[in-house]
């Protein structure tokens, strides 16, 4: 059986990430859709495999929490099916915590293996920390990355448009670099400035990543006026124009 079940998000969040949650242990199943629904997330709630099975099928979630010890189809089954059509981040939740059960778990398609009795935070910032490596692009086998027309080269420190070199400064490039990371998603600019400066934000953070986004926006603009590749997202930060 299968239940749909809305978080509440923020005004101004990005738009909410759909997370199924499968376990025939309804107590800990409901459990885990009212902490994931408090984190902002709307949720779908299966009580066994097939339904959950069903419903990846029907593109009905962006990350999957699935139990291992379940009648008629265990979590490492499920996992195994779910991979042959989707790629979406798995995570398993399980009582199981001997290490064979974890390599198990990983080698049919897991991206992470927590351990009942769970921490809520700790599970809620595994679920971010998933969705924001699976919206990560993916680089070329030299570690490039290309987004837009813009490469650059984390190795070499070198970045280019359309081919032409971006003459930057080391913070512009780490900013640039941070925001092609990132997949598209926004990024807010206390994390920028903890990525790019290495230090916890102050009171003048904000306006130190708004400044050299500007400068890194003047010189794409100068190679190419035709495309906002630094989109500012109201109230959450900054992202690079992905489309």
């Amino acid at each position: 059986m299968e239940h749909s079940r809305q978080g509440i998000a923020a005004s101004g969040d990005a738009p909410r990430r759909r997370v199924l949650v499968c376990d025939d242990e309804r107590e800990i199943a409901d459990m885990v859709v009212s902490l994931m629904g408090r984190e902002g997330f709307v949720c779908t709630v299966c009580y066994d495999p097939l339904s959950a099975l069903d419903a990846m099928r029907r593109n009905a979630a962006d990350l999957a929490i699935l139990d291992i010890m379940m009648p008629g189809m265990d979590g490492y089954e499920l996992a195994r099916r779910i991979r042959t059509f989707s790629n979406v981040p798995l995570i398993f939740l399980s009582a199981k915590d001997e290490e064979v059960d974890s390599v198990l778990g990983f080698a049919v398609g897991a991206d992470d293996y927590v351990t009942k009795p769970f921490r809520p935070r700790e599970l809620a910032m595994r679920v971010r920390a998933c969705l924001r490596r699976a919206s990560m692009p993916a680089a070329a086998a030299d570690g490039t990355l290309r987004m837009r027309g813009v490469e650059l080269d984390p190795r070499t420190h070198e970045a280019s448009l359309h081919g032409e070199p971006l003459s930057l400064t080391p913070k512009e490039f780490a900013l640039l670099r941070a925001l092609m990371e990132a997949g598209g998603s926004p990024r807010s600019a206390a994390e920028l400035f903890e990525c790019v400066w290495n230090e916890r934000p102050d009171a003048a953070a904000s306006n130190t990543v708004m400044v050299h986004v500007r400068h890194l926006r003047k010189k794409l603009a100068a190679i190419d006026t035709s495309t906002e590749f630094i989109a500012t997202v109201w109230g959450v930060g900054y992202r690079m124009n992905a489309e």
